[in-house]
């Protein structure tokens, strides 16, 4: 490593630290939302057997997200934060896998 990085690298450690203790406050607050399930569920108007068959996981991984007892990751994530923010896009595909 070079040490202009361990330089970087040394000053980003003293300012966490400083951060920890409150000596100073962060310059970016990232926060990260969690998924309500349960909301988006209920969103949909589905019960946890429909939700759960719809995106296709066991109604016991349902529970468990719904229940904060476990988190969604990878794909299951995404498709859910998709649920969430374009629900007619959702609406269009559920109505085609109905008629036919």
């Amino acid at each position: 490593m070079n040490e202009q990085l361990f330089d970087e690298l040394l000053t980003s450690i003293r300012e966490a630290g400083h951060i920890k203790r409150g000596e100073m406050s962060a310059s970016k607050i990232h926060e990260v939302k969690g998924i309500d399930v349960q909301r988006i569920r209920e969103m949909y108007r589905m019960t946890q057997k429909e939700f759960a068959s719809f995106v296709g996981i066991s109604i016991d991984t349902l529970r468990n997200w719904e229940q904060k007892r476990r988190n969604p990751h990878g794909p299951a994530k995404v498709l859910l934060r998709l649920l969430e923010e374009k629900p007619e896009a959702f609406a269009e595909y559920a109505l085609r896998r109905i008629q036919t």
